[in-house]
């Protein structure tokens, strides 16, 4: 390699082009990944040997590579412009692949220092160029890319998801698709018309139910191709089907768009569960009475965040009806209280129509349990509470045994 980069060094010097020239080794494993993947042999692989070669400015880029290819044939098809369209995570650079002296290929990578501190560190090594100075529309866009990815993880429900949605979205050969009033958007290779309309909005995503590439009816599972025009077909309401994330059928290829389906199907779930939960307990509480329960104070003494986590737990299992009137009866009752357990019977004496007169509590204030309304010759159980007195329930009443 240092014949070829002292070779290429003279070529640029001559040219009057002031250029940093390195190799670029290429790890034996990631020859095999690039074989598996391509599906191609060793000798289809073009980008063995390579160099990196660092000017000053994007016109010197351009100029660079025309110098390249003055000197070396180039390889039809292993040209790829990163300058003019920067990959989607706003990577920059000039690719192309020639024929050396030794007959053997060779890819040459053209960049700019900043685009190559960009390449090696990451997105946010730019932001040192940027301090103190002004508005800048490119680094703008940068921003809104990191807080998008930033949202698109809140998504996600592990960080393995993530790192792989990473993977196929960001790191992936690109595809460039026009939407109807022309603007381009960015896609990995092999792209849907469902991954596009979750690109354009989670909502046009949801209510996709077709698609058009330039002007004709396609396939949900229709492989996006460079320069197509896509327009999508909407719904006015509705939602994604469970279809699109079996593998088997290819309609979804970006992390980006399973997560997005992921969310929609989870978030149904949660409102179906807080309606069942809501009908479950507004039944129970109406079987035995209970019609001016406050539900939110109900909520934080079970120790839940919400009504809605309550309902939640309720139909999912996860609390029962019968945990819930314990709580109730305690709150009711008074924590300090105690249970009488003698079996007298109900017996009507003088007293005001909201207390009864009991066998062996005389001189005792005695109140009927809502939840059973014990009448005369009924067998009663009750509790016994400071300043309130005794509350009766019948002997078979289902919330006292629950609590007994």
């Amino acid at each position: 390699m240092g014949d070829i980069i002292n070779n290429l060094q003279k070529v640029m010097t001559h040219a009057n082009i002031q250029a940093e020239i390195s190799c670029r080794p290429k790890h034996i494993y990631s020859i095999y990944n690039k074989m598996s993947r391509k599906g191609i042999s060793f000798d289809q692989i073009h980008d063995v040997r390579g160099v990196r070669i660092i000017v000053q400015g994007i016109p010197a880029c351009y100029t660079t590579l025309g110098v390249i290819h003055t000197h070396w044939k180039p390889i039809s098809g292993e040209f790829d412009d990163y300058i003019s369209v920067p990959k989607d995570n706003f990577y920059q650079s000039l690719h192309t692949a020639v024929v050396y002296d030794d007959g053997k290929t060779l890819e040459v990578q053209i960049r700019t220092p900043e685009m190559d501190q960009n390449a090696e560190l990451g997105i946010a090594a730019h932001w040192k160029y940027k301090e103190g100075t002004t508005h800048d529309e490119a680094y703008e866009k940068k921003i809104l890319w990191l807080r998008s990815i930033m949202e698109w993880r809140q998504d996600v429900e592990d960080a393995g998801e993530f790192v792989d949605g990473m993977h196929t979205d960001v790191f992936k050969d690109r595809v460039y698709i026009f939407t109807p009033k022309g603007d381009i958007i960015d896609l990995p290779s092999g792209s849907t018309p469902i991954d596009f309309a979750y690109h354009v909005h989670t909502d046009v995503g949801n209510r996709c139910r077709g698609a058009k590439v330039n002007g004709k009816l396609v396939g949900l599972d229709y492989s996006l191709k460079t320069g197509d025009k896509v327009e999508i077909l909407t719904a006015k309401r509705g939602g994604p089907s469970r279809d699109w994330l079996n593998p088997n059928l290819g309609l979804v290829k970006t992390q980006r768009a399973k997560s997005k389906i992921k969310a929609w199907f989870k978030r149904q779930a949660i409102e179906h569960n807080i309606n069942q939960g809501k009908i479950l307990l507004d039944k129970e509480l109406h079987r035995l009475g209970l019609e001016d329960v406050n539900i939110e104070q109900l909520a934080r003494s079970l120790e839940f965040k919400s009504t809605e986590d309550l309902y939640v737990a309720i139909a999912t299992g996860d609390l029962t009806l019968a945990k819930i009137v314990n709580q109730l009866m305690l709150e009711e009752e008074d924590e300090e209280g105690f249970k009488f357990t003698t079996r007298p019977k109900v017996e009507v004496g003088q007293q005001s129509h909201d207390t009864i007169s009991v066998l062996g509590l005389k001189g005792l204030l005695t109140s009927m349990a809502r939840c059973c309304n014990p009448v005369p010759g009924d067998e009663i159980i009750g509790y016994i509470t400071r300043g309130r007195g005794a509350t009766i329930h019948r002997i078979d009443c289902p919330n006292i045994l629950r609590i007994g």
